[in-house]
């Protein structure tokens, strides 16, 4: 009964506010001043009020409030804790599975020496022009394992 009596005075202080914008000749904001000011009635006459206050002083109301609220912190943590853990279990073995596969078995042999072991022996038939080539192989297959 309060808060439909509270309402009821808001509307009618803005309404008064309105008049006198539109006495000064404002009567854009008069309007929108009207506007606002009608809001608190309609509430008043649609229910909300009684409704919101109905909800405010129930004792059920906060104690859902309290249940979604616990809920909520503990969809936090749980979230906080897989982010530092870095996802649930299939997650981690996807991702070292997917980071096994986007290097290449043969990439990482130039990097370890192995390039230049074939130089050495290399048959003495072969022209000098391959060598460049091996150089680039050893450059694509270091773009590949980092998989560019």
């Amino acid at each position: 009964m309060i808060a439909e009596t509270v309402c009821s005075a808001v509307s009618a202080a803005g309404l008064g506010i309105a008049a006198v914008s539109a006495y000064r000749k404002r009567f854009l904001t008069a309007a929108r001043i009207a506007a606002y000011s009608l809001v608190p009635i309609g509430l008043v006459l649609t229910g909300v009020v009684g409704w919101a206050a109905d909800t405010a002083f129930s004792l059920k109301a906060w104690v859902g409030f309290g249940v979604l609220g616990a809920a909520w912190l503990i969809f936090l943590g749980t979230r906080a804790v897989e982010r530092r853990r870095g996802g649930t279990r299939a997650e981690r073995k996807a991702a070292k599975a997917a980071r096994r596969e986007a290097v290449a078995p043969a990439a990482s042999a130039p990097s370890l020496g192995q390039g230049a072991s074939s130089t050495t022996a290399r048959p003495a038939g072969k022209p000098q022009a391959a060598a460049p080539a091996e150089d680039f192989s050893d450059i694509e297959a270091i773009l590949k394992k980092h998989g560019i």
